[in-house]
């Protein structure tokens, strides 16, 4: 493929200038927008494409960097988490059994902690420890970030990593049998997410604009988890983990995919101010469904189908779809794909078309 150009090329250009320099550029526009308070524009984000993706991406719009590739599309979102840079783990100690899960042959397989029934055995396990994780990197990069919008803290996947520990199926078997080991599990690795984010967030202070975390609740069809699960073993520490950004100033904005429509409304009582990714083809989570629901209640990321136009439509139905979830779903409405790692099937002319649509 070549370079974009002409027309789109002459439009990504002036959309990245407009967006840094205009009457509200992207870092108050998205703030704004989270906020509830309609800007002049819905906002953008690129999401974070696949590694696979990349050369593709920089082939067809002649671009070399990341930044480079953002700034072209008019992308007002940087994703800038601590949990991402190599620096920040110095210490083999402070992953501790988190590092398990890099091992996973698969999916449903049994984790270390599967055999335990009593909470007293945790002991002899090493935890992660975040007295010893350095901030350097993530704080010198969100300190250059430039005037966009800027996610952060620790991404806290704590339901996947309690999931990973135990393995899937003893997870959720022993919120049944053996609750009392689930609580102690969850308050350890809650834990360190809390203690990690409360000495990053004093390190980065105003640098953050939003605590972005990811916990993926739904299938395609619905929760994981019954709601007396999900209220007993999930939303104290979600709450305390929210809680705790609010205080500092910042915007929450939680990464969830599958069907979670059931407990957007314990979502929003517990401070999120922006949902993400709207993953489009799960039950409930279309645009119509959730503009009916929550809108004017909780800001949207996302919302533009992966599963089966970005990857399989015409730019022209790409366009039309990004008008469609603007229209139902807008203003507060930052436009993005519906699952943020844009894989190869995507076709580099599609996400073009879904920038262009963005920026009208």
């Amino acid at each position: 493929m070549t370079p974009t150009c002409g027309r789109p090329y002459s439009l990504f250009k002036m959309a990245a200038i407009d967006r840094a320099h205009g009457p509200a550029n992207s870092r108050e526009l998205l703030k704004d927008l989270i906020a509830l308070r309609p800007g002049p524009r819905c906002g953008f984000w690129l999401g974070n494409p696949h590694l696979d993706s990349w050369p593709g991406l920089h082939r067809h719009f002649g671009t070399r960097t990341e930044e480079e590739l953002r700034r072209k599309l008019g992308d007002d979102f940087r994703w800038i988490s601590p949990s991402f840079f190599e620096g920040t783990w110095s210490s083999p100690s402070s992953k501790g059994l988190l590092g398990w899960s890099a091992s996973k042959a698969a999916h449903g397989q049994a984790g270390p902690l599967a055999p335990v029934e009593d909470p007293s055995e945790l002991e002899r396990f090493e935890w992660p420890d975040p007295g010893v994780l350095e901030f350097r990197d993530a704080v010198d990069a969100l300190g250059a970030a430039g005037p966009f919008f800027r996610a952060s803290g620790f991404w806290s996947p704590f339901f996947h990593d309690i999931m990973d520990l135990f393995g899937l199926e003893a997870y959720f078997t022993k919120m049944h049998t053996h609750p009392e080991v689930v609580e102690a599990v969850t308050d350890r690795i809650c834990g360190f997410y809390f203690a990690a984010n409360e000495r990053f967030f004093d390190a980065a202070g105003d640098r953050i604009d939003g605590y972005f975390f990811g916990n993926d609740f739904g299938t395609q069809l619905d929760l994981m988890i019954g709601l007396p699960h999900f209220d007993r073993f999930i939303l104290p520490w979600f709450k305390k983990l929210t809680d705790q950004a609010l205080r500092r100033g910042y915007q929450v904005i939680l990464h969830s995919c599958g069907s979670i429509h059931r407990v957007i409304p314990r979502l929003i009582a517990s401070g999120v101010n922006c949902l993400h990714p709207l993953q489009a083809k799960a039950a409930k989570m279309d645009a119509e469904t959730l503009a009916r629901d929550f809108g004017g209640k909780i800001a949207f990321l996302g919302g533009i189908d992966t599963q089966g136009v970005l990857n399989r439509g015409t730019p022209g139905e790409v366009k039309a779809e990004v008008r469609r979830v603007k229209s139902l779903l807008g203003p507060c409405l930052i436009v993005s794909p519906s699952h943020e790692a844009i894989l190869p099937d995507v076709p580099p002319r599609n996400v073009a078309a879904m920038a262009e649509a963005a920026a009208e």
